[in-house]
């Protein structure tokens, strides 16, 4: 049976809004994308499923922007949530891809990977991934540059994100933990899919490195990740509750407690 989003997706709309300066929050209540104006046209962060596209376009139009001005369109991993509506997106707009090489593979030959069997669905929507982006690549258009961060585990080529944005004059470090779920890494789950273990290893190893950056606002693959609309229900003229230091290192001890109890890691 597909996933209620698949069937009922107008149930999952979100009315669009800035999270600082150029960043935006257009997805959906499952699923983040993110919006980012670069000066020099747009670059999305995610396009979730196809059956939510037209919620994604509704939401850019709503800003006030136009969706033939998306340039790039980043993935954070190669999940069926995270690039289902790329393949429409790019022959809408003509937008580049971008994804971690080591996922590169689910996209072209390995759909059962790409999670669309636990979503009840099939994967169609191939698309072709223009740029194959690996740990310390850079991403970069108009005035903003995304430093990729290698951090396997959920899947092989999950990337993390970080760059900059402004509030009030003041520069702020945006950083994205692309891919902290642990349900690729229960048994059950690598035992269908012969997966080896070092990739409960690669997690723990990811969490380490994300630790040693200083993060000042914190994205969510999904919304529930950073507490997104909550924060937003929160955001006054004089506070802005995504600007909090303190969110990432906590999020990083959270996500650590729960692989070491659920997967018996350490």
């Amino acid at each position: 049976m597909p996933h209620d989003i698949c069937m009922r997706p107008w149930e999952f709309a979100v009315e669009p809004f800035r999270i600082i300066e150029n960043l935006y929050y257009v997805g959906s209540r499952n699923v983040s994308t993110h919006l980012i104006d670069t000066g020099a046209g747009l670059m999305l962060i995610d396009t979730g499923f196809p059956q939510t596209v037209y919620l994604l376009l509704e939401s850019v139009r709503r800003l006030g922007f136009d969706p033939d001005d998306i340039k790039y369109i980043v993935h954070c991993h190669g999940h069926y949530d995270h690039f289902g509506g790329t393949r429409a997106l790019v022959e809408l707009t003509g937008a580049k891809t971008c994804l971690g090489e080591a996922d590169v593979e689910i996209i072209r030959e390995k759909p059962e990977l790409s999670w669309a069997p636990e979503y009840g669905v099939e994967f169609y929507e191939v698309f072709d991934v223009d740029v194959a982006v690996n740990g310390g690549d850079v991403v970069s258009l108009g005035d903003v540059s995304i430093e990729c961060m290698a951090i396997p585990g959920h899947t092989p080529g999950a990337m993390a994100f970080f760059f900059e944005m402004t509030e009030k004059g003041k520069r702020y470090v945006v950083g994205m933990h692309g891919a902290p779920g642990l349900n690729t890494l229960q048994d059950a789950y690598m035992k269908k899919n012969h997966l080896p273990n070092s990739w409960r290893d690669d997690y723990m190893k990811s969490l380490g490195r994300l630790k040693e950056r200083t993060v000042d606002i914190t994205l969510g693959a999904h919304p529930g990740q950073n507490a997104t609309f909550a924060k937003r229900d929160e955001m006054t003229e004089e506070r802005n509750p995504f600007i909090d230091r303190g969110f990432w290192p906590k999020m990083l001890d959270r996500l650590e407690r729960a692989a070491k109890e659920n997967l018996g890691v350490e």
